[in-house]
């Protein structure tokens, strides 16, 4: 994985059609998809229960692009080794999941991922300064976590301060949450490049009707592009 702050679509296969999950990613990446986001909740930590290990590992198989596995779950570390292995490119635990993110993003580095730490609404963008040399990537919430298709929280007043916080160092910043065409512009111009987006992109396209994901994806994109 190199490093460029180009704006970057990362479409929330928790929005897909969970019976088709491969062809689901394969069509995603065929219409522009620059990553997959993979949304992994435990229904302790957040009121919902998706994917463990083993699907994920399913997913693998069919990701051509980046796999950006985002841990909704607490507590987190005892389960690193398995995402590691189940083929996460980027791993992103909680701030509020457990007491220890420094070591948490340690061990996410020495498992051979990308590291990252995300941020629910009501936390502050100050709880990651003491931890931001250890960051591949910053996932600011935009809705409380747990839901699809919950409406966009303005938290664009963080990704400037973050964007502050984390100056020239080579970290992505990610948002996560009611992206569409009209929030994109919003976030990307307070510094954000990577757009988590479901139901925005799924929304009205299948396995048979793949152009509507290509439609929606480029839609995002330029919005945020300012196209």
């Amino acid at each position: 994985m190199g490093f460029d702050r180009n704006v970057k679509i990362a479409p929330s296969i928790l929005s897909a059609d969970f019976a088709n999950f491969g062809q689901e990613i394969r069509a995603i990446e065929a219409q522009g998809a620059d990553w997959v986001h993979v949304d992994v909740m435990d229904n302790h930590f957040v009121p919902n229960l998706t994917f463990g290990p083993p699907a994920v590992k399913a997913f693998r198989k069919h990701v051509k692009t980046v796999m950006d596995v985002h841990l909704m779950i607490s507590p987190v570390d005892s389960s690193i080794d398995a995402y590691a292995d189940a083929g996460a490119d980027i791993l992103t635990a909680h701030v509020e999941a457990g007491p220890h993110i420094h070591r948490t993003l340690q061990a996410i580095r020495a498992a051979g991922m990308k590291a990252g730490v995300a941020l629910n609404p009501g936390t502050p963008a100050e709880a990651i300064a003491h931890v931001l040399d250890l960051c591949d990537l910053v996932c600011v919430m935009t809705v409380n976590p747990g839901f699809g298709g919950q409406k966009f929280i303005d938290m664009t007043a963080k990704v400037r301060r973050l964007r502050e916080m984390i100056g020239d160092r080579e970290v992505h910043i990610e948002i996560d949450g009611g992206v569409d065409p009209d929030t994109a512009p919003l976030v990307r111009a307070a510094g954000a490049d990577v757009l988590v987006a479901g139901s925005a992109v799924f929304r009205g396209g299948s396995v048979e009707a793949p152009d509507v994901y290509g439609r929606n994806i480029a839609a995002i994109r330029a919005a945020a592009e300012g196209a």
